[in-house]
C-alpha cells in the first residue's frame, strides 16, 4: 500500500488510522484487513448488501475504455482537475471501476496520489494496477468512506453513486467535486435497439437536490462526441453499464448482430465542478 495513500486511510470499524503490518493493514485497536495479492485491500465495515459490478462487466469496461473511445471525457476531467484541485491531498474516485478516469487525472497532476474506491473486487483488482500512484480499496459508496476528514483535493464521481454527506466530509475546504452524469442523448442510438436503460429525464434536478446545502456549482460543461463502433465495441459498452443486469448475454448478442456496422453512436455527458460550501447542512 502506497504510504502517501495509507496515511489517509481509516479503520471502517473504529475510524482510527491504519498502519502497514505484514500482509495487512491494522489499526491500534487490533482490527486487521488483509492485503490481497493483487494489491488492493477490502475495507468494508461488514457484509455489503451488494457486490458491485461482476467480472464480465469490469472486463467489458476495461476493453471499451482501453480502446480510447471515451478519451474526450478523460481530457475534460484532466483539464478540470488542473484548474480546480485543492493545494494538497488525495485524488479520490468513488465508484472508480477500473481506475481509467482516475488515471487520466493523475497524469495531469504528476505530484498527486490517487485512491480508487469501488464495491466490486473485480474492479479493485484492475484499479490496483492502473497507475503507479494509485491505490485501490473495496468500499461501499453509501457507507462512511474509510478515509480521513478533509483529506481529498479532488473527489471524482463518474456515473457513480453520489453520497453528498461523505463527499463533503472528505473534501478539503479548497477542494472540488468533479461530477460526470449522462446527458439525455448519451448512447441514444443504442437504447431502443438493445433495450438499454433510459437516462432519467430528471437527473439534473435530482443531482442538484442531492448536493444542495453541501456544495455550490462552480462550472458545468456539456460534452458530446460521436463514436464509430464495431459490433464488439457495442457489446462492450452495453455490458459495462447497469443494463448488463437486465439483458442476457445471448439476447444482447442477437440484438447487436442485427445492427449495421460500423454503428454511429452519440456519447453525451455533463461535466460539473462543485465546491464545498462553508457550512454543510
Amino acid at each position: 500500500m502506497l504510504p502517501e495513500v495509507l496515511r489517509h486511510l481509516r479503520c471502517p470499524i473504529c475510524k482510527a488510522p491504519l498502519a502497514a503490518a505484514p500482509g495487512a493493514l491494522r489499526c491500534p485497536a487490533g482490527h486487521a484487513f488483509d492485503l490481497a495479492r493483487q494489491g488492493y485491500v477490502n475495507l468494508l465495515r461488514g457484509r455489503s448488501p451488494g457486490t458491485g459490478d461482476d467480472a464480465a462487466m469490469i472486463a467489458a469496461r476495461e476493453t471499451f475504455l482501453g480502446a480510447g473511445l471515451f478519451a474526450p471525457l478523460g481530457a475534460a476531467l484532466a483539464r478540470a482537475a488542473e484548474e480546480h484541485a485543492g493545494r494538497d491531498g488525495l485524488v479520490l474516485e468513488v465508484g472508480a471501476g477500473t481506475g481509467h478516469h482516475l488515471r487520466s487525472v493523475l497524469e495531469a497532476l504528476p505530484d498527486r496520489f490517487g485512491l480508487a474506491l469501488d464495491l466490486s473486487r473485480y474492479a479493485a483488482r484492475r484499479a490496483a494496477r492502473a497507475h503507479p500512484r494509485l491505490a485501490a480499496v473495496i468500499a461501499d459508496a453509501w457507507e462512511p468512506l474509510p478515509v480521513a476528514d478533509a483529506c481529498a483535493a479532488l473527489v471524482l464521481d463518474v456515473f457513480a453513486p453520489r453520497n453528498a454527506a461523505e463527499f463533503r466530509r472528505v473534501l478539503a475546504p479548497d477542494g472540488a467535486l468533479l461530477l460526470v452524469t449522462p446527458a439525455p442523448a448519451h448512447l441514444a442510438e443504442l437504447r431502443g435497439p438493445l433495450g438499454l436503460i433510459e437516462v432519467d429525464p430528471n437527473k439534473a434536478r435530482r443531482v442538484s437536490e442531492a448536493l444542495e446545502g453541501r456544495f455550490a456549482l462552480a462550472s458545468s460543461e456539456p460534452l458530446a462526441w460521436t463514436l464509430s463502433l464495431a459490433r464488439a465495441d457495442v457489446i462492450a459498452v452495453a455490458r459495462m453499464g447497469p443494463s448488463a443486469h437486465h439483458t442476457a448475454a445471448e439476447v444482447l448478442a442477437a440484438r447487436v448482430a442485427a445492427l449495421d456496422e460500423p454503428v454511429r453512436v452519440t456519447a453525451a455527458v455533463q461535466v460539473q465542478v462543485y465546491r464545498p460550501t462553508a457550512s454543510a447542512a
